[in-house]
């Protein structure tokens, strides 16, 4: 049995419908995957339809933008049951949503005072299909300005600490694993390898129940650091893909690159459905 905990669709800022995910992961021979939208969570039961149309095990999850020390830090959330559509979790889907909304306003502003480079937010609204992110930003640019790549927009536009750079939240990121704890979820930290350097240690103590230590950008040295630390930790493991399907994007994995398998999906399975207390 192979398993994906992380991938991204059209809801967020991935390429494929949530059906052409579950037609690509059969393809790709995975038997349980999680879809990990950008902070939202919908769908949930139209998703079990379609996992039963696939036959694919289907998790309801979610990946958390956070805040610790001004630095972003990812937290993946698999719900064990209905929670993700509590009032609390809605009103946060809401309250991203807007303040993301915010956030590409003034991306669009910076590009234009720091790169003259000109999109609309009319643009970016018909590119998303729900949340705005950075790499809908980047395809708005290319398609003005082909001379760019993706990768090359991350790297000198739009990523960390560039000029243009607009934070996406000010939730921290003890408030994220709250409001995770609260809502009944298996709390992980999201690939641990793109942390900043100088909040890394800081970050991977935080009490999660598990860490992303199979990820498709870590190297063999990294994905045994981060077992070991698992199990110093008396965490469990999961593997993810980041799978986002964009052309040209080297940041992420193709979908069921990695997976998770044997003891190590036992033991998150294991986790996944103990009784939250």
């Amino acid at each position: 049995m192979r398993a994906d905990l992380h991938m991204h669709t059209t809801e967020s800022d991935g390429l494929l419908s949530r059906e052409a995910l579950f037609a690509y992961a059969k393809e790709k021979g995975l038997d349980l995957i999680s879809i990990t939208d950008h902070d939202t969570c919908k769908h949930v039961e139209d998703n079990r339809r379609l996992a039963k149309k696939y036959n694919i095990h289907y998790i309801p999850g979610i990946e958390l933008s956070t805040l610790y020390d001004n630095k972003n830090v990812h937290v993946l959330g698999y719900f064990r049951d209905e929670s993700y559509q509590s009032k609390m979790m809605l009103d946060y889907y809401k309250t991203i949503k807007k303040g993301r909304e915010e956030r590409a306003k003034k991306f669009i502003k910076n590009l234009k005072k720091y790169h003259n480079i000109t999109i609309t937010y009319q643009r970016l609204l018909d590119i998303s299909h729900g949340i705005i992110a950075r790499p809908h930003i980047a395809k708005a640019i290319l398609e003005a300005y082909p001379e760019y790549t993706h990768n090359g927009i991350f790297e000198t536009l739009i990523g960390d600490f560039c000029k243009a750079y607009v934070k996406s939240t000010e939730l921290s990121l003890q408030a994220g694993i709250d409001l995770l704890r609260k809502h009944n979820a298996v709390i992980v930290l999201a690939h641990p390898k793109l942390l900043k350097k100088s909040i890394h240690d800081a970050v991977c103590a935080h009490n999660y129940d598990g860490i992303e230590a199979i990820y498709g950008l870590n190297t063999e040295s990294e994905i045994q650091y981060y077992k070991t630390l698992a199990k110093k930790r008396q965490m469990i493991i999961t593997a993810g893909s980041d799978y986002h399907g964009i052309k040209n994007d080297t940041k992420h994995r193709d979908l069921g690159d990695v997976s998770l398998t044997g003891d190590d999906l036992t033991a998150f399975l294991n986790c996944y459905n103990k009784t939250h207390i």
